[in-house]
């Protein structure tokens, strides 16, 4: 489990550096065959790749709050599976889906803070941009946690043979000791998947829309070295192990 744990986390440090490398168009174009079950499987996983990570403690960031970085997640792609070499436009599927992003915070007053992402793929069509409105129920003190309720959208763009969309709430509790502040949550990613284009009209005109519901736990450590800068690296489990890491500026 450790081993897993790393070696995630390894490969979403790199993932900046690497993922032109590793980056190709999904395209069903060479598919030859796609099945519902396989569509399903599929929606699935990807779904739950581009949820939106929490990479944050539960503590609201306060009115004068702002926090803006860079984030990698790897998901491990489950090779014995056909489906994700056909999604592939040269047939061979990475072991990781790496995805790179922006994204940023803002806190607001009565404890809500608002945020945005965006993520491109270099050498590659996959594109995806997401938002989260989160609440804090207890700000938390020097001998109280903090608790706090989130809401999540993802969408996945630039791909033409499928749409994909995620809706998400979780809750998550944090407490900070001195510049670490561990932090674990739960919730529910829905994830609604469409074949389109090339996949629709030829491949499987028969695949239908799937709806699914995958529950999601995670858990991660924010450490802040030095003023306004902070780390953060997480792990989360939705239908397959997820790690992310964020480097960011916060005040």
């Amino acid at each position: 489990m450790k081993r897993s744990l790393l070696c995630g986390l390894v490969a979403a440090a790199m993932a900046l550096a690497v993922s032109p490398a590793m980056a190709a168009d999904i395209s069903f174009i060479n598919a030859g065959s796609f099945s519902q079950s396989e569509f399903k499987n599929l929606s699935k996983e990807a779904g739950a790749a581009i949820g939106y990570r929490n990479m944050a403690p539960a503590a609201p960031l306060g009115i004068t709050g702002f926090d803006i970085g860079v984030e990698a997640s790897a998901l491990s792609i489950n090779n014995n599976s056909s489906y994700w070499d056909k999604a592939f436009k040269d047939g061979t599927a990475p072991s990781y889906l790496i995805i790179p992003k922006i994204r940023a915070r803002k806190g607001l007053p009565f404890g809500i803070d608002v945020g945005a992402m965006y993520s491109y793929v270099p050498d590659s069509n996959i594109k995806l941009y997401g938002a989260e409105l989160s609440k804090s129920i207890l700000d938390g003190t020097l001998a109280t946690p903090a608790i706090g309720v989130r809401a999540t959208y993802t969408k996945l763009a630039g791909v033409n043979d499928l749409g994909l969309q995620t809706y998400g709430v979780d809750a998550s509790i944090s407490k900070g000791i001195l510049f670490l502040t561990p932090y674990a949550g739960a919730g529910v990613l829905w994830i609604n998947s469409e074949a389109k284009g090339h996949l629709k009209a030829v491949v499987a005109p028969t695949l239908t829309k799937e709806n699914i519901t995958v529950p999601r736990y995670f858990a991660g450590l924010k450490i802040t070295p030095f003023p306004l800068l902070s780390i953060t690296a997480e792990a989360e489990y939705a239908v397959r192990p997820i790690y992310s890491l964020k480097a960011a500026i916060s005040f």
